[in-house]
């Protein structure tokens, strides 16, 4: 979008403020308050592209409009779409940052970043139960529930997991257990129990209390408190011990032992005590990597990274502020310190909504020297590392041709892989509602976003190859005019009599070297431009194999297409047979209600908004077989 610059006394400067305001925007620019809030852009189609938050929304938002020294050319691209601007005015700086991230994961603009496998990542719940359970889940229920993650890597999801179940007994069933079912008996002791995996809480074999003892263990290890944990375990065996329980002092020393076993694995980063997470971000053009290590007790507990696209057009500062938000919105294990890279605009904000949600002081830190500063470039080299290894995969993949792509290739003796491939196929009942598809594969796979489907307009009745003619030609002469970016090969559903016509359409448009062929359902025999003979694939072939596929996938969608449109024209014929009700009237009531279904369900008075009360009267009449009458509708429209 093409933006002019206002000014007050010549046109196309900048105004005495150096901002070069779009017309369009320039009154809501004069107006903009200098109170903290959420501004989101728009494009001149109405769509959110951006949404970003400030402390005082006037300097901020007029400053994407400044002209001084070398403009960002990112953020140019950014302003060049921007047709209009929203604003929403929060009471604090923390508000503001709360509503950021909510529009943006609602709404997901284009210029933002975001992550880029924006999916519910796992959590370790434990239930809201007289005998809590513990297990995995991605999905989060307000019951009083507890979860710990959320974990990016499920490896180690899983290895916590393990490591809870070597260390404590906890059941593993899916039984609600209550005192009445325990008394009652209604469940009985599985192979768990037999083993030594479960002490039978099923038949009230463990008190309520010990269970939610070993319950706060496991809350313990999850959090990482292993130094606290190690002690209590440790009192519980002396305890047992001095009680001569030594068969309970015996398991509470093998938990020890796993647990002491768990410990070595776990490096030490730091001395202290002090709960703590290093939250870094590595960036380069669109690809950005988040990490956050959990530090406690001095010892890296567990490591999650975010991968985010849609960098380029942010400040690495801002991807962090980003993160933290992401991160922590999602988590309950919230520590005292934070530690981060560089300072960022927002830390203070930050620091309070964490404070205000953990219930205690929180921190975010950016250290310059010492043992922190160290902790966090070595955490900063993590987040490179994940960076460019997401780069090399994305350069192998960009190298590397499926075995199906270079078989074809190999079986057709194309010049060139065929990367991309688009196929054609005709539908019809007996020459009616004649019907095309094409259907786009990329890479060996759909493209559905690419898909199109055609009514048949020049033929009448059956003639496939006039059809195939016309839809072949529609298709290519568009993106001639467009500049689209041609097939690598075109596939034809059918046999010699269609791919000529094909071949005819694409020499009218001067594209006659297009690879073209077409594959006939009978023998799955596939033919080449002039050749009368079909092509001899093996029908093992991998080539072949994807060729069929992309026809049926063609197949289907057009008979998807043209079942659409026939019941469409029956439930029409339905309609127009009742008096009043034409063509368009019946087309009129469908796409009000729906279906006939919903015409039949309809009222009168809403039928008569639609087609006027004598007609509305004759539908009603016929789906209802009653006597109507007029007594209170007004005159006919």
């Amino acid at each position: 979008m093409k933006k002019k610059a206002h000014t007050a006394d010549t046109e196309g400067g900048a105004n005495h403020d150096g901002l070069l305001y779009p017309e369009n925007l320039l009154q809501k620019l004069e107006h903009i308050p200098a109170a903290p809030g959420v501004y989101l852009f728009r494009d001149d189609k109405g769509t959110i592209i951006y949404v970003g938050k400030a402390k005082s929304l006037r300097p901020r938002v007029r400053s994407y409009f400044q002209e001084r020294g070398a403009p960002d050319p990112k953020r140019r691209i950014l302003v060049s779409k921007i047709a209009d601007v929203e604003i929403i005015v929060t009471d604090s700086e923390v508000e503001a940052l709360l509503l950021e991230n909510n529009l943006i994961k609602e709404h997901a603009p284009r210029y933002n970043v975001r992550l880029k496998d924006d999916k519910s990542y796992p959590y370790i719940r434990i239930t809201n139960e007289p005998y809590p359970r513990v297990f995995p889940t991605r999905n989060r229920v307000r019951d009083g529930s507890r979860y710990f993650g959320p974990y990016t890597d499920v490896k180690a999801m899983k290895s916590m997991l393990r490591t809870i179940r070597s260390i404590f007994p906890i059941r593993s069933c899916d039984y609600h257990l209550t005192e009445e079912t325990i008394a009652k008996k209604k469940v009985a002791l599985c192979l768990d129990y037999q083993i030594g995996k479960c002490e039978g809480p099923c038949e009230g074999l463990v008190s309520n209390q010990d269970y939610r003892n070993m319950i706060d263990q496991v809350e313990r290890l999850l959090k990482g408190k292993t130094r606290a944990l190690q002690r209590v375990l440790e009192q519980e065996m002396v305890e047992a011990s001095e009680s001569l329980e030594f068969e309970k002092a015996a398991i509470f020393r093998n938990r020890l032992n796993a647990l002491k076993k768990y410990q070595e694995r776990q490096k030490v980063v730091y001395t202290d005590d002090v709960d703590r997470d290093i939250v870094v971000m590595a960036a380069e053009d669109q690809d950005a990597v988040g990490v956050v290590f959990r530090v406690r007790d001095g010892k890296i507990v567990g490591k999650q990274h975010f991968t985010f696209t849609g960098a380029a057009y942010q400040e690495l500062r801002d991807i962090i502020e980003i993160l933290l938000q992401r991160y922590y919105s999602g988590t309950e294990d919230i520590p005292r310190e934070i530690f981060i890279q560089d300072d960022i605009e927002s830390a203070v904000s930050i620091s309070d909504w964490l404070t205000e949600k953990a219930g205690r002081k929180v921190q975010v830190l950016a250290p310059k020297i010492g043992e922190k500063a160290r902790l966090v470039k070595m955490s900063l080299a993590n987040a490179k590392y994940l960076l460019d290894e997401i780069k090399l995969q994305r350069a192998k993949a960009e190298t590397l041709v499926p075995r199906s792509i270079t078989a074809l290739q190999r079986d057709l003796r194309l010049k060139a892989p065929p990367l991309r491939i688009e196929c054609f196929d005709i539908s019809h009942t007996q020459g009616s509602e004649t019907v095309a598809s094409m259907v786009v594969f990329v890479d060996g796979k759909p493209r559905k976003r690419e898909y199109r489907k055609y009514h048949v307009k020049s033929v009448e009745g059956v003639d496939d190859f006039a059809s195939m003619k016309e839809i072949v030609g529609r298709r290519y002469r568009r993106v001639s005019d467009e500049g689209l970016p041609l097939p690598d090969l075109i596939v034809i559903d059918g046999g010699k009599g269609q791919l000529s016509s094909a071949v005819e359409a694409l020499s009218a448009l001067e594209l006659g070297s297009l690879p073209v062929i077409g594959l006939a359902k009978r023998l799955e025999e596939v033919f080449l431009p002039g050749e009368s003979i079909p092509q001899n694939i093996p029908k093992t072939s991998s080539g072949l194999k994807l060729l069929q596929r992309i026809r049926d996938e063609a197949h289907r969608f057009a008979v998807t297409f043209h079942r659409s449109l026939r019941e469409k024209r029956t439930l029409r014929t339905e309609l127009e047979e009742i008096e009043g009700i034409g063509e368009k009237r019946a087309r009129d009531l469908l796409e009000t209600f729906g279906s006939v279904r919903g015409v039949q369900s309809a009222p009168v008075e809403d039928l008569a908004n639609v087609v006027g009360w004598s007609a509305a009267r004759n539908v009603y009449a016929h789906f209802h077989e009653v006597e109507e009458t007029a007594e209170e509708a007004p005159p006919d429209e």
